[in-house]
């Protein structure tokens, strides 16, 4: 207790005696239990406090780390949505794609196909004679 040692716990009970007499001893041992007893309770009162202190402070900065992230979003999204915008981006793009690419070909014509078949010529049957 307190890094002290039997012999020096025995020398602080002989001096409490010597000064407080048999008397005084027992109700004063009390008192100092109950001063302890109260030190113990308001330090583990400060330290739940604070702990608690702690969480709210997290939970105050994820809050706002929370909100930032909307309102990144919000603006992302306002972006997106504003139509002036989006038709001028659309006009530089139709611009970019006109410029690139050189004007296609005059068509040809369209003539109907005209589709004819020749019929093949029918091989001749020789007929080979036979002898009797």
């Amino acid at each position: 207790m307190f890094g002290m040692g039997i012999g020096e716990i025995f020398l602080i009970i002989i001096i409490a005696i010597l000064f407080l007499g048999p008397d005084k001893l027992p109700s004063t041992m009390v008192d100092i239990a109950k001063f302890f007893r109260q030190v113990k309770g308001t330090v583990s009162s400060a330290k739940a406090t604070l702990e608690e202190e702690m969480k709210f402070s997290e939970m105050k900065e994820s809050a706002l780390n929370y909100k930032k992230e909307l309102i990144d979003a919000s603006s992302e999204l306002e972006r997106l949505t504003n139509v002036t915008e989006i038709g001028t981006e659309l006009n530089v793009l139709k611009n970019d794609i006109n410029l690139d690419i050189p004007p296609p070909a005059p068509a040809a014509p369209k003539e109907a196909e005209v589709i004819t078949f020749t019929p093949k010529p029918k091989p001749v049957e020789t007929k080979k004679e036979e002898n009797v």
